[in-house]
């Protein structure tokens, strides 16, 4: 990832003063997070709780991506939105809540869905992507995205009591790697008849926040390789291995190159 040289203004330096501290992350990470740029996909449950941790942390530009309106159900979870935003558009409600949260960041939105056709032109200044979203199709799309465009894909799902997260798409497996196909239709339970705990998108979605910040910053230990699954009702975490497949669809022709 290209990084350009930025300066921290003095209320930059207070705001960021826990991270300056940080040996690991200090100032040369403070100015690499203000030049990243990381493209949010879904601004509900997930993209709720990452995308408020990333512009707290000085992501310096944000892109979300979703087409939907605040609806009452959303509320439970989706902390990005507030009664006073029910009915409009998801993006607009993030954009202002997340400039009042902190006014450095600049906020980049698209009213549309993430497909394969919109994809790479949505993401093609970006230098990762966050996954919020809540359906197998819009995965798989992020994923070839990631892989055309060359960065990674961080990675997250949510059910009833149940989560997962992962680094993919950098040195390690693509998302077809893990799920080479999606499940067949009525397989799966969509969450509005299978229910969610309010508080598991903001764990999911905060552990994927710590994942970009640590490729962004280029620090500690990434989740290349595997995939963290959460068990909210019994409080555990669960690490499986996750290695690429040497016959995926996905990433195994550019492995080759």
């Amino acid at each position: 990832m290209t990084q350009r040289r930025t300066d921290l203004s003095q209320d930059e330096r207070e705001r960021y003063a826990r991270h300056l501290v940080l040996s690991s992350l200090g100032e040369a990470g403070q100015r690499r997070l203000k030049s990243a740029r990381v493209l949010v996909v879904g601004a509900g449950g997930l993209g709720s709780a990452a995308t408020l941790y990333l512009a707290a942390a000085g992501v310096g530009q944000i892109g979300l991506v979703d087409d939907d309106a605040v609806t009452r159900s959303n509320l439970q979870r989706q902390i990005l939105h507030g009664e006073r935003t029910l009915d409009r558009l998801k993006i607009d409600s993030a954009r202002d809540r997340l400039a009042d949260l902190n006014s450095h960041v600049v906020v980049e939105t698209f009213a549309e869905r993430f497909t394969p056709e919109t994809g790479s032109r949505i993401a093609s200044d970006y230098d990762l992507i966050v996954d919020g979203t809540d359906n197998f199709e819009t995965r798989y799309a992020i994923n070839d995205v990631c892989l055309d465009l060359g960065i990674p894909y961080v990675y997250g799902a949510v059910s009833r009591w149940e989560g997962q997260a992962s680094l993919l798409c950098s040195g390690g497996p693509c998302y077809r790697c893990v799920f080479p196909e999606p499940p067949q239709a009525g397989a799966v339970t969509p969450n509005e008849q299978a229910g969610v705990l309010s508080s598991l998108p903001g764990t999911i979605g905060t552990i994927q926040a710590t994942e970009a910040i640590k490729w962004i910053v280029g620090i500690e230990t990434p989740l290349v390789g595997r995939l963290l699954v959460y068990d909210a009702a019994a409080m555990r975490f669960e690490e499986i291995g996750i290695e690429p497949n040497p016959g995926c669809p996905g990433c195994a022709g550019q492995r080759e190159r």
